[in-house]
């Protein structure tokens, strides 16, 4: 098996060409032959006006090996990417984000790659990445929740040891530091917390914002390749219908009748789309397969890490809310009146509401005290307010 498959042939086309190099067979490992050549001899016998089937039957009638002589196709691959197919490319971009039943519901012919084991693999790329972003986002909120709670800590413990230095009675003096200093190692034991959960951020910060992008950056080359690869196999495939229409119409295309140049230029393009998606398939699989052991490892270790932070701040406030029994109740000095109001500010603050309204609820005007009824010896009628 030679690994080759050829096309044309009389009675439509002048010539036999070479349509696919398969992988791995004698043909690709030896590397010469492309797709669009045209097989001119096979075994020093010419190809000229013979059929592709004869010219197939040529070729494993050889028993042990096989020449075949070719001329090379001399296409220019920038002449390949047509205004077609870059339209090919736009639609074959749309249509990955669509099920097939919404594709075929709009007419939407396309090329599609059967059992892409990529497709899953960036799945949980894409999966990953969100992980990471939720971490991110819990782990930022939850060191700013546990800063007021320090900051908190640090301000009661410097209001209970303000307390305790203006008290009188050695217990209650004594209790009021402890309490004090406990609230202040707290808020210690919070910062060398917060010290250990910065890295943690920073290395996780550092996977979603750069290997995640770089992995990323791969795999749009790669798309963009793998979209260039099948909207040319999309155009060969137009342009075998093409054909064959014309065929069971028994009528002759321009383009075959004259050496089917335009079509090899098409499998030349396709063979070469096809290595540079191969190339980057592999190495988006290999980024993919790092990425992913990558992150087994470093989750689980970030992970521990924030739980063992956490543990060890928990264990160290217990410790110093253990050693506060036993210290309250204490006693205090007090003044007698310390607790005696003389007046209730909320209660004279209703009782202003209620002289701005009647009893009907409705609002009346104000008299000030010093304030007379009798009229001046120069008042008008109008200038006198009936307060009846």
């Amino acid at each position: 098996m030679v690994g080759i498959s050829i096309g044309g042939g009389y009675p439509n086309c002048p010539c036999v060409y070479v349509v696919q190099i398969f992988d791995n067979t004698p043909a690709s490992r030896e590397g010469t032959l492309e797709s669009g050549d045209e097989i001119t001899a096979v075994n020093n016998k010419s190809v000229k006006g013979k059929t592709k089937n004869e010219v197939v039957k040529a070729i494993q009638s050889s028993p042990t090996e096989v020449h075949i002589s070719y001329n090379k196709l001399h296409a220019e691959p920038e002449q390949g990417p047509s205004l077609d197919i870059v339209l090919k490319k736009v639609k074959h971009r749309i249509v990955e984000h669509m099920s097939s039943s919404t594709a075929d519901s709009l007419g939407l012919s396309r090329a599609i790659l059967c059992n892409d084991s990529l497709v899953k693999k960036l799945q949980d790329l894409e999966r990953n990445a969100e992980l990471y972003r939720g971490l991110v986002v819990y782990i930022q909120s939850l060191m700013k929740h546990y800063f007021e709670l320090f900051r908190a800590h640090k301000q009661l413990g410097d209001v209970f040891s303000e307390v305790a230095v203006r008290e009188s009675l050695e217990r209650a003096n004594h209790a009021f530091n402890r309490y004090g200093e406990t609230h202040r190692n707290m808020a210690k034991a919070g910062v060398r917390m917060l010290k250990i959960l910065k890295p943690i951020l920073t290395d996780l910060g550092t996977f979603l914002h750069k290997a995640i992008p770089d992995t990323e950056l791969t795999v749009q080359k790669y798309a963009d390749a793998k979209f260039e690869y099948l909207s040319y196999c999309l155009k060969v495939k137009e342009m075998d219908d093409e054909e064959l229409t014309f065929n069971q119409l028994q009528e002759s295309l321009y383009r075959v009748e004259t050496g089917n140049y335009e079509y090899r230029l098409v499998l030349r393009c396709r063979q070469l789309a096809r290595v540079k998606f191969s190339k980057l398939r592999a190495d988006v699989s290999v980024k993919l397969d790092l990425l992913d052991q990558k992150h087994v490892q470093d989750i689980l270790c970030q992970l521990q890490r924030l739980i063992a932070a956490i543990c060890r701040y928990n264990d160290e406030a217990a410790t110093e809310i253990r050693e506060l029994v036993g210290l309250f109740p204490v006693e205090m000095d007090l003044k007698e009146d310390v607790f005696q109001y003389k007046q209730n500010p909320f209660q004279r603050f209703n009782s202003e509401e209620r002289d701005d309204h009647d009893d009907d609820g409705e609002p009346v005007a104000r008299v000030p005290k010093n304030w007379s009824s009798r009229p001046r010896a120069d008042d008008t009628d109008q200038n006198i307010i009936d307060l009846n």
